[in-house]
């Protein structure tokens, strides 16, 4: 891969200020304080706020807790969801702090997944790797690496330790050098003026003359309306880790540069702030 080193340490190091508010209908034996927290973008939310937890817990009776959800403006935040893209999405015309609603009742069965324990978590984000990896190798990258290998991964995501992370993770980046890229590129773009979960299909990073594709080639393939409104005007924001990047940035570079761990390119579609 192209070494912008740089580049990889401000994406993995990417924090978002965020307040936590217990929800006002949780029975608690004295006001429970706000709590806050940078929240690393690269991260889950269940996998960073075991400390939200014990917080809000110490004034809680241990008969009204049961499992730990959030909420913004509404919303129940997917856990299975990188927390900069659930902030991206959500959030990001909006000011800082993020602010987040905890519960411990009521969990929401139709929108979340349970999260009872760090191993679904692990579990979550190593399909996703191994499905980024047959999209990008057909899989032999992923199947060549040790047990111990796919461990140090997650150990250094869990743990935010960008050089142990990268130190395995820079082989799933790698490509022949006679190919120009991937095979396909892992990316799922997200709206939220729609029910679907997200967009994913198979895309190349290089065309058939063997032109690089563009981050505005793969959306006017797959999601045309984000790129050409009807009248013109600009309407949609396109964000990947709280930028926007130009659609002329080859979809490679993107890949090898702005994945997030689960070495996904996680695209954000939002309407462009009407302020």
């Amino acid at each position: 891969m192209t070494d912008d080193k740089d580049v990889l340490r401000d994406v993995w190091f990417g924090r978002i200020p965020t307040c936590f508010t217990l929800y006002q209908d949780e029975i608690t034996e004295r006001e429970a304080e706000p709590y806050y927290l940078l929240l690393p973008r690269v991260s889950y939310l269940t996998l960073v706020t075991d400390k939200v937890k014990k917080h809000f817990q110490k004034v809680m009776r241990q008969e009204d807790i049961s499992e730990i959800w959030f909420e913004y403006e509404g919303t129940p935040l997917k856990w299975h969801y990188p927390i900069g893209l659930l902030f991206d999405l959500l959030a990001s015309s909006s000011a800082l702090p993020w602010n987040i609603t905890v519960h411990f009742k009521s969990f929401p069965e139709k929108d979340l997944l349970h999260c009872p324990s760090k191993d679904v978590i692990e579990a979550h984000f190593m399909s996703c790797v191994k499905e980024a990896d047959a999209l990008k190798h057909k899989s032999q990258v992923i199947n060549e690496m040790q047990k111990k290998d796919h461990k140090q991964l997650w150990m250094g995501l869990q743990n935010d330790r960008f050089d142990q992370f990268w130190a395995i993770n820079r082989k799933l980046m790698e490509y022949p050098a006679e190919e120009n890229g991937f095979r396909y590129i892992p990316f799922r773009i997200y709206q939220t003026t729609t029910e679907r979960p997200f967009i994913q299909k198979l895309f190349r990073p290089v065309a058939t003359d063997g032109q690089l594709h563009t981050l505005g080639d793969l959306l006017k393939e797959v999601c045309p309306s984000a790129v050409a409104p009807e009248d013109g005007g600009k309407k949609n924001q396109v964000m990947i880790h709280g930028i926007e990047p130009m659609l002329e940035t080859p979809l490679q570079w993107l890949s090898e540069h702005l994945s997030y761990p689960d070495n996904f390119l996680h695209i954000s579609i939002i309407p462009q702030p009407t302020d």
